[in-house]
């Protein structure tokens, strides 16, 4: 997957394309590339878009990332995101459509939002220079070193998930700290962060979970909308396949 990325990047550097700045700042990669240049949709990226959700995320980055020595698997999510609201931007407008419902009458409405301007919400806590944070845990005291999970982890994390048959519960919340967790009281032994993590207390989970929320580079993408009864919503922008395709 990695030499098909390069080879993608290597063939379209001479097409048109824009250099999209990263929420992360590059502070997490080895690289420490704070921008990539990205291609414009074209029609035959239709065919990508009309083929529904499967690894249409995936297939858009190998296509439009036109950066050698940047895997796309490496890209943290914020940086995704980063990526796409320019691809759609640039193809479809800042405009985006929600089908909402007001909370007070639950009658169904639209309410147009700008994709134009998105802040970035920067992390409460600077990384070391190898993008790792190091943090005590509240319940045990144990001093654990944390990354952010890339597009790779998240690869894993669901391929795992999807191999449990129906009706047995997937240790998402586990499988998730086991990529979270680097070393553990200086310790990177592998199997002593995994039986940590088995029985760490819930409290120290939730710790994390906040932890990373408050640190990871990414754009916000909660927007304030007024329902027609004159409720105000919070909604998040999603990814979902409307997302892309607002006039298929």
């Amino acid at each position: 997957m990695e030499d098909q990325s390069r080879i993608y990047a290597q063939q379209n550097l001479t097409l048109p394309h824009d250099v999209v700045p990263l929420p992360s700042g590059g502070k997490f990669y080895k690289n420490k590339k704070k921008s990539l240049k990205v291609g414009y949709l074209t029609a035959s990226d239709e065919n990508i878009l009309l083929g529904g959700l499967d690894d249409l995320t995936g297939n858009l980055l190998r296509n439009k990332i036109y950066e050698p020595d940047m895997r796309i698997e490496d890209l943290l999510d914020g940086d995704i995101e980063a990526v796409l609201i320019f691809l759609r931007n640039t193809s479809f407008g800042p405009e985006m459509t929600l089908s909402l419902t007001d909370p007070q009458t639950k009658k169904t409405f639209e309410s147009i939002i700008s994709l134009a301007e998105l802040d970035i919400k920067k992390p409460q806590q600077e990384p070391d220079e190898d993008g790792m944070f190091t943090t005590v845990l509240p319940k045990t005291n144990s001093t654990v070193r944390l990354k952010l999970l890339n597009y790779g982890d998240t690869i894993d994390i669901q391929r795992i998930i999807d191999s449990y048959p129906k009706g047995r519960v997937a240790p998402r919340v586990t499988v998730t700290l086991q990529k979270h967790i680097v070393s553990l009281n200086g310790n990177e032994d592998r199997g002593e962060i995994v039986k940590f993590i088995e029985s760490m207390p819930i409290a120290d989970s939730k710790y994390i979970r906040n932890f990373i929320a408050n640190n990871e580079p990414r754009l916000d993408l909660t927007r304030v909308v007024i329902a027609p009864s004159g409720e105000k919503l919070t909604v998040n922008v999603g990814f979902g396949v409307e997302f892309f395709r607002p006039f298929f």
